[in-house]
């Protein structure tokens, strides 16, 4: 099975009829050829996890493979990032927070108030790649328990770290206080060489993206202000 997303095109070596269905909305092209090829072993799909009726044996084989994908994405300077991503006109907003702070509630919101002018690009585990004109979102079909993606990528124009408080605001943090976060978000490989690149990738990036602390509750006025803080208004119109 070949599949594509974040400029990648990655071959899937004996995917079970889950993998394959899971994987349906990012088939690749006719004709496209593979990047790279990935596979798994019983044993690696084993140690993602114990075999449930919430996750079954072949979702731990998705989880295996998308372990795989993301470690060899590093050489393609692209890295899988937790975080609820969507695009405002085309451009990519990504919201981040350890799990159960609100990110998907959030990004729910944006689509509330906003409408059609959104479009998910992924619930929970988009790729980030780090170019040297800017950074891009993708979807993938990692996309958390509401399976909400889009195979598209788009610009990345900010990253927004999520605290819950009863008002909303919103305002910059500095590079310096954004990577310890974005070191919590992102996807670490045991293998030091791939630390050491997923940390230069962070840093690039910082250099790239500018990175908001959004403080908010859960009413639509959260999404407003953050638009605001994103996208500031002329205010001549």
């Amino acid at each position: 099975m070949r599949v594509s997303f974040a400029g990648l095109t990655i071959d899937i070596e004996h995917p079970s009829p889950y993998t394959r269905d899971y994987c349906a909305a990012y088939l690749a092209p006719q004709g496209v050829s593979a990047d790279f090829s990935v596979s798994v072993t019983p044993e690696e799909i084993l140690r993602e996890g114990e075999v449930t009726p919430e996750t079954p044996l072949g979702y731990l084989e998705t989880l295996a493979l998308y372990r795989k994908i993301c470690e060899r994405a590093l050489a393609y300077d692209t890295f899988l990032f937790h975080g609820s991503a969507l695009t405002l006109d085309g451009e990519g907003v990504l919201f981040t927070a350890p799990s159960g702070t609100g990110k998907s509630t959030h990004a729910s919101l944006w689509r509330q108030v906003f409408g059609e002018r959104v479009t998910m690009v992924n619930d929970d585990k988009p790729l980030l790649a780090v170019k040297e004109n800017g950074v891009t979102v993708s979807g993938t079909p990692w996309d958390g328990k509401h399976r909400l993606s889009t195979p598209v990528t788009a610009p990345l124009r900010a990253i927004c770290f999520l605290r819950r408080r009863e008002t909303n605001s919103i305002r910059p943090l500095s590079p310096r206080d954004a990577l310890p976060a974005l070191l919590r978000q992102s996807y670490r490989p045991q293998d030091p060489a791939l630390v050491e690149k997923t940390l230069s990738l962070l840093t690039r990036l910082l250099t790239l993206v500018p990175c908001y602390l959004l403080s908010c509750n859960m009413d639509a006025e959260a999404a407003r202000v953050a638009c605001d803080g994103i996208f500031p208004r002329d205010p001549q119109t």
